[in-house]
């Protein structure tokens, strides 16, 4: 998940454990993460529904057989929620050149998701529903196979139904010390 990097008076308080929050931030800023979009289709907002987005940079592989992916998100996001309701959900793994997007989905008190999507081109997963941005290096559809709370976020564990690959040009989009890089 992004993380901020500024600090309140609350980092700086040691948990139980030693460690404050700042510290942990700080280590943690040290592991390079791959970035995607993980999106879901909320049938409920509205009488189309809604696209709904999430940058996210805590997401792996967890199984091959059965393919399992695995998601954090923050306990009460909007993404949280939905997918507490919406088993189905997509993944686009964003390449180098759509920080844009990156960028776009990470932001706290953003606009409406529906306005976000606006001018970002996107297919319709067929098994999900969820939107899924063209040109990223591999797209997935999901099922929530299980959901597992953990300190202040849930892990969400998916079930692949769907991979592509609709783009092999550039490379990855990657997120490290609080800010996207690229390779090289």
């Amino acid at each position: 998940m992004l993380q901020t990097t500024s600090t309140s008076a609350t980092d700086a308080i040691p948990h139980a454990e030693g460690v404050s929050n700042e510290e942990f931030r700080a280590a943690m800023s040290r592991l390079a993460a791959g970035v995607v979009l993980v999106t879901a289709h909320d049938p409920d907002d509205g009488p189309r529904g809604e696209d709904v987005g999430m940058t996210a940079t805590a997401f792996m592989s967890v199984s091959l057989d059965p393919p399992l992916v695995l998601v954090s998100l923050r306990n009460g996001s909007r993404m949280d929620d939905l997918l507490a309701e919406q088993p189905l959900w997509g993944v686009s793994v964003l390449s180098e050149s759509q920080r844009h997007v990156a960028g776009r989905f990470a932001m706290k008190g953003r606009v409406s998701d529906r306005l976000l999507f606006e001018d970002i081109p996107y297919t319709r997963g067929e098994v999900s529903g969820a939107l899924l941005v063209r040109g990223a290096l591999a797209t997935l559809e999901c099922s929530t196979e299980q959901r597992i709370e953990a300190g202040d976020h849930t892990l969400v564990i998916g079930r692949v139904l769907a991979a592509s690959l609709p783009s092999g040009d550039g490379g990855p989009l990657l997120y490290f010390r609080g800010r996207y890089h690229q390779l090289g």
